[in-house]
């Protein structure tokens, strides 16, 4: 199996973790959906020496370019993903942590997006 089957698998079957107020936990390779705005996609790990590799891949549209993001957390380790919106509104963002052999991702109630400018 491809890992491109693999993802439009997961992304039919899995249980959505989407729009939840709670962290949803996904298992080894068992596939999670994750939605950031207008960018929808699949989040999932495996378990490596150094920790767990988790992989998010994202698109706009199923004919559109996904975009892929991978991290390894070790245990107590997170990681945000975040999709920026106009001045002043709340960004769309998601938090994937790991804790002991449990990985949850959690729907994040980020804060209004700010501006920063570097001083010449």
């Amino acid at each position: 199996m491809t890992i491109r089957t693999f993802i439009a698998a997961a992304v039919l079957t899995a249980g959505a973790l989407t729009g939840t107020a709670s962290a949803e936990t996904i298992k080894p390779l068992d596939g999670g959906s994750v939605s950031l705005g207008e960018l929808s996609g699949v989040a999932y790990y495996t378990a490596e020496p150094k920790g767990y590799r988790v992989v998010v891949t994202l698109a706009r549209t199923e004919t559109g370019r996904a975009v892929r993001f991978e991290t390894i957390l070790g245990s107590g380790q997170s990681v945000t993903l975040s999709t920026p919106q106009e001045l002043g509104a709340t960004a769309d963002a998601i938090e994937i942590s790991r804790t002991g052999d449990t990985v949850a991702v959690s729907r994040l109630r980020a804060e209004p997006t700010r501006e920063a400018s570097a001083l010449n």
